[in-house]
């Protein structure tokens, strides 16, 4: 009998912190799992307001968890004592302190935030009109005899396009008008580059070339994550591979120019009726079916009926040969572009509508604006339409002192007016995505 005067004392199981830690990854991941049905269903609500409310609830979430994984990093460096710490060089400090402008913050602060002193700050503001090479805020200096406006041109490139590389930035700039070599764009976003390895060459030889447009097709499937994961605490350790978790998306190519024909969205693993429908659509929409289609063997594809589908089409149906590089290679790095430039930078809809448009606003930019490596920095669609490239055009010159008939980076192109012309960078962005950016050069005033 329990009294006023006396409690009752339940003692705790053995290993109880174990078990508590454990329940708390169990918990977090069931969570999870209900919040993603919960948006899905709130996502496809006919109540526009619902919809705002999933959408507002699903950003608010993601800088939350932004914060935490920032929060994270910074607690490992603040165990490392204050001198010991990695200095900022020249360059970092001048965009600490731009950043501080921009975000109205006092010394204390941008202090606080990016882990520094309020006498180091006040230190950087006293020194920042210093000039010379042993000035303690510094702006990236020219290489290569270029002027400074084109390495501030590029950075800022790299900036508001941080998912380019050296390559493609040199392809972007070449098809706007200024050509800059790799490796001179590398020494202008980097102090020290690193020697790039020496491209493996494939002993396996390809099979089926295209020699025109509309030669040969690839076709394969992917998976797209609605929260960039499908890892899980309980068994079988994974989340399901259909929606509201991901979503199963198709795409078609063209071998020879690179170009998308195609793209679609399922809910979940594609049937073969799904597959030759979404194929069926493309050659309409193109106007020619293609010679040669080539896929994985997914059983999508070794279905009876898709083999005859392909026959009754005039089609050749082929196969990527199992563990020889390069077989399916053109739509295997096709989906890894769409998953890197894309549906990564994103916050992959709950929608199939928005989805579509944000993957249709990607097709577009990718055969339009995305020079390619294997193009010669050309477009798709130049080489999908026979078109003059736009990196052949007459270029800028910025070095006043270059002869006109000196060779530049290739591709060799004329020189467009007078030399030591300055010139701006205007990035806009298609439909206001900031992963899709559109280059372009023109003259400073």
């Amino acid at each position: 009998m329990l009294g006023n005067r006396s409690r009752p004392t339940i003692p705790l199981p053995k290993q109880w912190p174990r078990r508590v830690r454990s329940g708390v990854l169990h918990a977090i991941s069931l969570a999870h799992f209900s919040v993603t049905f919960t948006r899905s269903w709130a996502a496809n609500s006919w109540n526009a307001r619902i919809r705002l409310r999933q959408e507002n609830d699903r950003l608010t979430q993601e800088l939350a968890l932004l914060r935490e994984e920032m929060r994270i990093k910074d607690s490992r460096m603040l165990q490392i004592p204050a001198q010991r710490r990695p200095h900022y060089p020249p360059i970092e400090r001048l965009a600490i302190l731009e950043l501080r402008a921009a975000r109205a913050w006092s010394m204390s602060q941008a202090a606080r935030r990016l882990l520094l002193s309020p006498a180091t700050i006040c230190s950087w503001m006293g020194r920042l009109d210093e000039e010379g090479p042993r000035a303690i805020v510094q702006t990236r200096q020219p290489v290569n005899k270029f002027p400074e406006f084109v390495a501030y041109n590029l950075r800022r490139l790299k900036v508001l396009c941080p998912s380019m590389g050296k390559a493609k930035i040199t392809q972007v700039l070449c098809r706007a008008g200024l050509h800059l070599g790799s490796t001179t764009v590398q020494r202008m976003l980097t102090p020290k580059p690193t020697p790039r390895p020496a491209p493996v060459s494939s002993s396996f030889p390809r099979i089926v070339t295209a020699g025109r447009p509309n030669h040969v097709w690839h076709s394969d499937l992917s998976i797209v994550p609605t929260s960039l994961g499908f890892w899980t605490s309980w068994l079988p350790f994974a989340l399901p591979q259909r929606w509201p978790f991901c979503w199963w998306i198709a795409v078609a190519v063209d071998h020879y120019s690179r170009r998308i024909l195609g793209i679609a969205a399922f809910d979940e693993p594609p049937t073969s009726v799904e597959v030759r429908t979404f194929l069926g659509r493309t050659i309409r929409r193109v106007g020619e079916a293609p010679s040669h289609l080539i896929t994985d063997q997914g059983k999508q594809f070794r279905d009876k009926k898709y083999g005859g589908w392909c026959r009754r089409r005039g089609i050749r149906q082929r196969f990527g040969a199992i563990g020889k590089h390069g077989s399916i290679a053109i739509v295997e790095r096709l989906i890894r572009s769409v998953k890197n430039e894309c549906t990564r930078r994103i916050l992959v809809p709950y929608r199939r509508g928005p989805l579509r448009r944000e993957l249709a606003l990607y097709v577009d930019w990718y055969n339009a604006h995305r020079p390619h490596d294997s193009l010669e920095c050309r477009t798709p669609n130049k080489v999908y339409r026979d078109l003059d490239p736009a990196c052949r055009a007459a270029r800028f010159e910025p070095r006043r002192g270059w002869p006109r008939g000196s060779p530049c980076a290739g591709p060799q192109a004329a020189m467009r007016g007078r030399r030591g012309q300055r010139i701006e960078l205007s990035v806009r962005f298609l439909s206001r995505r900031r992963h899709l950016p559109i280059v372009e050069l023109k003259r400073a005033a």
